[in-house]
């Protein structure tokens, strides 16, 4: 099956985010969603040690491997689909990790000025 993967926060067609590790709530390397995605991990992101230490200490810890889930675990560099709820909390913390705009699902907006986003774009126009 076909997944419509939508479009990114400029109305393009959404990039990947990452295939090692693989992200996405649907594990298809993009920040994809849809109404099963209670979460909306809409935001692809590159982890720094700052933010992954602030996900750990909000009890989402996405540094240590769980092999049961196929999760390797991440470590700064990498990137990952986030939350944009959780990422829009690190930001207000002063603790959030840059982010692929071009990878972002538009739904973020929903959640994240698109201002915000910019301040943190690796990856501006």
């Amino acid at each position: 099956m076909t997944r419509n993967r939508g479009r990114n926060v400029y109305g393009e067609p959404l990039e990947d985010c990452s295939f090692d590790p693989l992200t996405g709530f649907f594990r298809d390397g993009c920040c994809g969603t849809g109404p099963e995605d209670v979460g909306q991990h809409t935001v692809c992101a590159v982890m720094t040690a700052e933010f992954l230490a602030f996900s750990k200490e909000r009890g989402n810890d996405l540094s240590t491997p769980v092999p049961q889930f196929g999760f390797p675990g991440l470590k700064p560099g990498d990137q990952w689909c986030l939350c944009a709820g959780r990422w829009l909390e690190a930001a207000e913390a002063g603790r959030a990790p840059q982010v692929r705009l071009r990878a972002t699902h538009e739904q973020t907006l929903t959640i994240v000025p698109m201002e915000l986003l910019r301040r943190h774009a690796v990856d501006l126009n």
